[in-house]
């Protein structure tokens, strides 16, 4: 299950993180009033889709003025963004993530997921923030740090250290974001997760980290456990097949093209799409 993004910086405030102050807002009018709320004279107005690469398909926009910060949630609100993620359907904008703009020196990526060929918790970071991490991997693969966790040990400081380093901070920066990705890893077991992402983690003009952005994916099997997060799911953002399967408690994917393919199992799922393709279905 996805979260928000603003339901995502709601965690990482939980679990000091540091994160903008923003407020979501349905309507224009709330955005404004956000915006009066928190002050200041530059905001930006995020649109809330469970899709990266919003900024690239319009769906960030900075505001100088609240004139601004309403028309750009009036452009958002009620449209369907189209990412490079979302495929050509697109997503519905029902809200949209007003917060305090940040003066940006430095953009870092960082994310917590599951090695699954070493079968711990790894760290993924790299000095090219901002940028979609499939194409740094393609493109620059020497600039992507990883480290994996024991579970036994957990994550240690010179795991921290060594990330940090590598990164190029310095400083009191090093014991910042010690303290943070020690912050994400514990979010990332105690919440179940799947995936926690910053991208991308700031350096400010002041020296200072902020998490500008955050993903979270929970794990559907462990939302058992925590009903405080199921209750965030958003079934607008989410496949109507899907939706409906799920309702029935059916795993249900959907896939291109016009063959349906039901099965027991993964692995018999994946050897019936290759003799499919393979014999041109």
């Amino acid at each position: 299950m996805n979260l928000h993004e603003y339901q995502s910086k709601q965690l990482f405030a939980e679990y000091s993180i540091p994160v903008p102050r923003g407020f979501v807002a349905d309507s224009p009018q709330a955005a404004v009033a956000a915006a009066g709320q928190l002050g200041g004279s530059l905001w930006v107005v995020k649109a809330q889709v469970h899709a990266g690469g919003r900024g690239k398909a319009g769906g960030v926009k900075i505001a100088r003025n609240v004139e601004e910060v309403a028309a750009a949630a009036k452009a958002m609100l009620g449209t369907i963004l189209v990412t490079h993620q979302t495929g050509p359907e697109g997503l519905p904008v029902h809200q949209v993530y007003v917060e305090v703009g940040s003066a940006i020196a430095r953009e870092i990526y960082l994310s917590v997921v599951l090695n699954r060929e070493a079968g711990r918790i790894a760290f993924v970071a790299s000095a090219a923030g901002g940028m979609d991490i499939e194409e740094v991997a393609e493109h620059a693969p020497d600039k992507i740090l990883r480290i994996d966790v024991h579970p036994a040990a957990g994550l240690q400081d010179f795991q921290c250290r060594q990330l940090a380093f590598g990164l190029g901070l310095s400083g009191a920066q090093i014991a910042q974001f010690g303290a943070i990705a020690h912050a994400l890893y514990k979010l990332y077991v105690e919440r179940d997760a799947s995936l926690v992402e910053v991208n991308p983690l700031i350096v400010t003009a002041g020296g200072e980290l902020l998490a500008l952005d955050a993903k979270i994916n929970i794990e559907d099997n462990a939302l058992f456990r925590h009903k405080d997060l199921a209750a965030m799911r958003d079934p607008t953002q989410e496949d109507a097949m899907e939706r409906e399967a799920a309702r029935h408690e059916l795993n249900y994917v959907s896939l291109a093209g016009n063959i349906a393919c039901m099965v027991n199992g993964a692995g018999l799922a994946m050897a019936t799409m290759d003799l499919i393709q393979l014999h041109g279905g």
